[in-house]
């Protein structure tokens, strides 16, 4: 109770206006503050000090439980991660104001700080003009001074003396340790972290590190050395529906598939571990990130431990920008290098943010826009990444779904849409945050761009749905993909180039046809469905297509030309005979009624037709349950895929909880065949697996066991939940 005494004492004083704490809530723990009297410039100012300040927000109560239940709202001096009560006396003498200024104490916030020998702790600039003149006594406990700090000190060596007093006052308590080890803020990159020491942002965002040239031209001279240059090329397979067709018979509609396999690479992407001589492409990264207030508590403190699990993934060539929005928004620091420098600044950037106001989407992604469209260098990989939990209360007014909602892609700048014959230039992977996020927007970003929809649903997947986007970007092996078809055959043309999102064009009166693929990443597949008709012939084989692409490669940007080796052929024997239907070909039919019936499903749901729409998806699983290819494991993927999607359709709540927003991710992951996070109710795991690859599965290993260094541990996985609440049985 006394430290309740101490807070109304103070309150009716005037003295000090003290915010709700998070210490408030617990008076068995408030006997820890402290109020005492200072005494400063030998006691000609006295004041109140308080010794508690929550160094970070509401991590502890998740790591108990990842609940979505409402927190305690951090007060906006949290950096985003708390620590348990039972920490040591270094722990909570780093939870004090300045006795001097009476602003908190605590690193990142733009001021030096120096702890004095009885432990307490001061801003360098206070306590310097309090020494000068002449007082050598600490004005907490009167202490006296042996060792003086003093203007003259350069700013390494002071750095270096308060890493020391850091260190050995928090053995125990690593990531306070490391927080406090985090370099002093430079004046250009700390601009924007806190509202207290904001300055204008530059007009022009040319700011960006530059990229290490020598660094590039050695990797390119390894590279094309390497004797194993010839393993880094597409494979290219082809196979028709059937492999004989009778001389006499034609045959409308006739598939041909078109099978693509990205290399496979090993690439080292961990950013702590990477050597200096990498296999993979450097990245541009940019990430914007909703902190409005919606985003208060455990949301925060998660994304905050997530955004750190990507930055300690980034190597020293790669390069990392953070926005972030809530009623405006704001960039944290340009383009940076992810060096052991950039990266920590980058940390103490990230956990100093809190979360207050409203929704601006459109202004985050111009803002984050604007960086990749200004930086004077660039990285082979570019790329962004934008993460909201809310609808967008400034540019959208429409309801979620509505037919006259403006169209996020006439926002997008026109050099990051996906431009007609051209390969996409800087894809924008969006993620909606729980349930009331703003789908609808959300995936018209990422389709215009090229980008993917992931969803996710429940908060402890945040980590894992970035760490699979991650494994991505860092293993980008192909870029600027473009398949070409060519006929063979007198007087064949093709019907129809079955692509999903991907730009497709016909030439030459339909004998000739393209598809743009743009980047894969490392072992990444894709499936493209070619239809024609076949006419009656004379001929014993018939020649249909030929197939051929180029691409550039991300680290020599040497581009290659490869053709099939064979192109595609069938028999045309003197009768008809009994062929069986390519099992490859059937499975990707499958994938495309899928993908149809679940966009048919949207529609009608969207047009307030529950019953329709379910009755399509149910239509669509019988059909797929008939087929020959039905016990494929992508089919089965698929059924139970449908099936989820059925029961999200099962009232107007739930759909508009977390139906629209299941089905627009599972569109985004089979156009443009790329994984995308998708939480199955009835499964045992978390995330979708269709079209993941090694490198996603891995990185989504790492986050699911990986204590990450600079981070608090992860927070324990509930148990997936049926629609119903109650939880799944494994």
């Amino acid at each position: 109770m006394v430290g309740s005494k101490w807070r109304k004492a103070k309150l009716a004083l005037g003295c000090v206006q003290l915010p709700r704490t998070l210490d408030d809530e617990n008076n068995s723990n408030s006997s820890s503050s402290a109020a005492v009297l200072a005494s400063v410039n030998g006691g000609h100012r006295r004041q109140f000090s308080d010794a508690v300040v929550s160094l970070s927000s509401s991590t502890a109560s998740v790591a108990a439980d990842c609940r979505p239940s409402s927190p305690i709202t951090p007060t906006p001096s949290s950096s985003g991660l708390r620590f348990s009560r039972s920490s040591s006396k270094s722990s909570k003498s780093s939870k004090k104001t300045c006795a001097i200024c009476l602003s908190t104490v605590i690193p990142g916030q733009g001021h030096a700080i120096f702890t004095a020998e009885c432990s307490h702790s001061f801003h360098f600039n206070c306590i310097t003009s309090n020494v000068k003149h002449g007082n050598h006594i600490c004005p907490i406990c009167r202490a006296k001074w042996t060792e003086i700090p003093s203007q003259g000190q350069t700013s390494e060596a002071l750095h270096g003396k308060l890493r020391a007093n850091s260190i050995n006052g928090n053995r125990d308590y690593p990531m306070v340790a490391a927080l406090q080890q985090l370099p002093l803020p430079q004046p250009d990159f700390n601009q924007n972290i806190s509202p207290s020491y904001r300055v204008a942002e530059p007009a022009m965002f040319d700011d960006d590190d530059l990229i290490d040239e020598q660094h590039t031209f050695r990797e390119q001279f390894a590279h094309s050395a390497s004797d194993e240059s010839s393993m880094r090329r597409v494979a290219i397979k082809t196979c028709p529906e059937v492999s004989s067709v009778a001389k006499l018979a034609s045959y409308d509609n006739f598939s041909v598939l078109i099978h693509l396999k990205a290399p496979v690479a090993e690439i080292s992407y961990y950013g702590a571990s990477s050597p200096s001589h990498n296999s993979r492409a450097p990245v541009d990264l940019v990430t914007v990130l909703d902190v409005s207030g919606s985003m208060a508590g455990t949301k925060l403190a998660l994304l905050k431990r997530a955004m750190g699990f990507v930055i300690h993934h980034l190597g020293p060539h790669d390069r990392l920008s953070v926005i972030v929005f809530s009623s405006s928004a704001r960039r944290l620091f340009p383009l940076k290098r992810m060096t052991d420098n950039g990266r920590n600044q980058a940390l103490q950037a990230v956990n100093s943010l809190s979360s207050n106001g409203g929704t601006n989407i459109a202004e985050g992604l111009k803002k984050g826009a604007k960086v990749m469209l200004e930086r004077k260098c660039k990285n082979p990989v570019s790329s962004m990444i934008l993460l909201s939990d809310g609808q967008d209360t400034y540019t959208v007014n429409a309801p979620a779904g509505a037919q006259s909602r403006t169209d996020y892609k006439s926002l997008l700048p026109n050099f990051i849409q996906q431009n007609s014959g051209t390969s996409f230039q800087i894809p924008v992977h969006t993620f909606g945050f729980g349930s009331d996020h703003d789908s609808v927007s959300m995936h018209s970003i990422s389709e215009g761009s090229g980008g993917t929809f992931s969803f996710i649903e429940t908060e402890c997947v945040i980590q894992d749905a970035f760490a699979q986007c991650m494994g991505g970007l860092l293993s980008v092996v192909v870029q600027e993909l473009e398949l070409k078809l060519n006929c063979v055959y007198p007087n064949l043309k093709l019907g129809s180039i079955k692509a999903g999102s991907y730009h497709t064009r016909l030439l030459d009166g339909a004998r000739t046809g393209y598809i743009n693929v743009g980047d894969l990443y490392a072992e990444e597949e894709r499936d493209f469905l070619v239809t024609m008709n076949i006419p009656q012939a004379s001929v014993s084989e018939m020649p249909l297509l030929k197939v051929s692409c180029t691409y550039k490669d991300p680290i020599t940007k040497e581009v290659t030309h490869l053709d099939e080796v064979e192109g595609v052929k069938i028999n045309r024997p003197e009768r008809a005979e009994h062929v069986e239907v390519s099992m490859e070909v059937d499975k990707q039919r499958n994938r495309l009624k899928a993908a149809d019936a679940m966009s048919e499903a949207r529609s009608a749901a969207e047009n307030s037709d529950l019953a329709g729409a379910v009755s399509i998806l149910e239509s669509c699983r019988q059909t797929l349950s008939d087929s020959v290819s039905a016990k494929d494991p992508l089919c089965v993927g698929l059924l139970n895929e449908l099936k989820e999607m059925k029961e999200r359709m099962s009232t107007r709540q739930v759909y508009e909880a977390s139906g629209r927003a299941y089905v627009l991710s599972g569109l985004s992951s089979h156009s443009w065949q790329r994984a995308t996070v998708r939480v199955d109710s009835t499964s045992s795991t978390n995330l979708s697996q269709a079209y993941q690859t090694s490198f996603m599965a891995d990185m989504i290993s790492r986050s699911q066991t990986m204590v990450i260094p600079n981070m608090p541990p992860s927070p324990p996985v509930r148990p997936p939940r049926s629609l119903s609440g109650r939880p799944s049985p494994r």
